[in-house]
């Protein structure tokens, strides 16, 4: 028993520690079990390596926002760390600042929930599922925590330097991603009130003159007026949105037999995507959903617009962000809707602490459930691809530089050191008549026994040079003559 109260104390008067250095640990946890990169770490990790061969502007030329390869190229040339350990780190310094953060932000209107929010934002899937990744989220999410942890400092005491330093932190959460600039209109949203208040209104000119300026900077000097710049303007154009709309409502309702059901298409489809948001929303929460299934606990909400203003019309904002990439695109994923569990998590805090108030042994049930999940996040129990590793190491000693190959996985080719080279065809493509001669060697997920790979490699007198397998059996099979 005093052991727990020892640990409840400290839990009560260090959450932002905790949430920090927890953080760290599992992120460590979770590196530690990783057997390759993913494909964007690939990437993002060979525009490095080229900035420090040939210099910053061949960076451009490879990605249209590269400011994380620069970041990661610049780490290596001060601190002498490899890439790949750069990058790591500065993923595991932006999860413990964030989760840091995010606690310090609740700390600050509820302290008697600092600790439900530090075991939230450790535990749920929604952010910690992807610790063991290095991706441009871990930036984009720590810099617009930091904006909101600086706005609600601004709040009490004012002043253009805190202004200032707002915008710097948007500024350097859109390096990492661009949807980080609506926590401008956000802001303003929330600021909006305080023109009609004499005593506060020189408050809000002092957070809009900033990007007005900055505004009226771009279209005078069109200036960041990159590619994706202009990706982003396209897919929140008016007109361009409606267009796909309609396309979209097309597709969909020529598919539909009942004519009455092809005139809702509409309706259908606009829902059906709010639906599959909400869906992903809950699931990508955990075990944190569970004391919103009663309908009492759904009055935390009204308790989140009024103290946590400034996080509720950044979700609102994202959410219509994520609806239109949804109509553009047509897809999602769980990584780009993160960011809106993220912005919740005061609400899962104050969700969590009434559902164990209401229910005190379910609710240490559910603590004990959210302990788990945070350990199921970070460690993993798969194979994992170790199998990539292997080939692209025999790549690299076995096939020589300039010699034409197909890797149909770029990690392949990250691995074997010609860098992260996306495959321009597919593995049938490629092994097509039309395409097969161009390429000396294949590297492709196979088992080698096949009866379609045996007559292909008749055909091409060819065979199979190497076999690499995971632990699980997924094979790689090295081809060449």
């Amino acid at each position: 028993m005093k052991i727990g109260a020892q640990v409840s104390r400290i839990i009560d008067e260090y959450p932002v520690g905790l949430a920090f250095f927890g953080s760290v640990l599992l992120s460590l946890i979770a590196v530690l079990g990783t057997a390759t990169v993913g494909r964007d770490a690939a990437l993002y990790i060979d525009i490095a390596q080229q900035v420090t061969e040939l210099g910053p502007n061949v960076a451009w030329a490879t990605f249209d926002w590269p400011w994380f390869s620069l970041l990661l190229a610049a780490t290596h040339s001060v601190l002498r760390l490899p890439l790949e350990l750069s990058a790591y780190l500065w993923c595991g310094l932006f999860f413990a600042g964030t989760s840091a953060l995010m606690v310090d932000c609740v700390r600050q209107r509820s302290p008697d929930l600092a600790r439900w929010a530090c075991l939230v934002v450790l535990a749920m899937p929604a952010v910690n599922a992807f610790r063991n990744d290095i991706i441009r989220e871990c930036g984009f999410w720590f810099f617009c925590t930091l904006t909101l942890w600086l706005a609600s400092r601004w709040q009490s005491r004012g002043g253009w330097l805190w202004a200032a330093v707002i915008h710097l932190a948007i500024a350097a959460a859109a390096l990492f991603r661009l949807e980080a600039l609506l926590l401008v209109p956000a802001l303003a949203l929330w600021q909006l009130p305080n023109l009609w208040t004499p005593n506060r209104r020189m408050q809000f000119v002092q957070f809009s003159i900033l990007p007005v300026a900055g505004l009226v900077l771009v279209v005078v000097t069109g200036v960041l007026m990159s590619a994706r710049v202009v990706l982003y303007l396209d897919m929140i154009e008016p007109r361009g949105v409606f267009a796909s709309f309609e396309m979209l409502r097309d597709q969909f309702g020529n598919s539909l037999i009942n004519k009455y059901s092809q005139d809702e298409a509409g309706r259908i489809i606009f829902f059906g995507i709010l639906a599959t948001i909400t869906l992903s929303f809950v699931k990508l929460m955990g075990p944190f959903a569970v004391p919103f299934a009663l309908r009492r606990n759904w009055s935390v909400l009204g308790t989140y617009w009024r103290d946590y203003r400034p996080f509720a019309w950044t979700a609102l904002l994202y959410l219509v962000v994520l609806v239109l990439f949804f109509i553009k695109q047509q897809f999602m994923n769980a990584r780009y809707l993160s960011f809106l569990n993220l912005l919740c998590v005061p609400v899962m805090a104050m969700g969590l602490a009434a559902f164990v108030r209401q229910f005190p042994r379910l609710g240490k049930a559910l603590v004990l459930l959210g302990l788990l999940m945070m350990l199921a996040n970070v460690v993993s129990t798969g194979a994992g691809k170790t199998h990539y590793v292997a080939a692209g190491r025999w790549a690299s000693s076995h096939i020589e530089r300039g010699v034409p190959t197909y890797f149909e996985d770029g990690r392949i080719s990250y691995y074997a050191g010609r860098g992260y080279v996306l495959p321009s065809l597919t593995r049938e493509e490629a092994m097509s008549p039309t395409h097969a001669a161009k390429f000396r060697y294949f590297v492709i997920e196979a088992k080698g026994d096949e009866p379609w790979l045996k007559e292909w490699l008749a055909a091409h007198q060819m065979h199979v040079l190497e076999h690499f397998k995971n632990r699980k059996g997924a094979t790689l099979v090295v081809i060449g003559r």
